[in-house]
């Protein structure tokens, strides 16, 4: 169960952002504001999902959590960036 949870929420950052906003406080465990989970929704979902995880385990922001977040980021600014490379491909085709 652990498992497929984890699938989903790696597939679906966004959703699961929506389902632990609406229903626990986990974000607001992690987050301040609702500022900066609102830009993590729209811009880096997974990056935010990394970070509230590592703020409700306290774990430091250290080591091998630091190499998580900076692949959360990455996979984040791929997804981004993969998109445009396809809109650029498709207007010079």
């Amino acid at each position: 169960m652990g498992c497929l949870l984890m699938i989903v929420v790696l597939a679906f950052p966004r959703i699961a952002l929506v389902l632990l906003f609406l229903f626990s406080n986990y974000l607001q465990h992690a987050y301040q504001s609702l500022l900066l989970p609102l830009l993590g929704f729209l811009f880096l979902p997974l990056t935010t999902l990394a970070y509230a995880w590592m703020m409700n385990t306290r774990q430091p922001i250290a080591g091998i959590n630091l190499v998580i977040l900076i692949i959360a980021v990455v996979v984040d600014l791929g997804g981004l960036g993969g998109g445009e490379h396809h809109r650029r491909r498709r207007w010079e085709a």
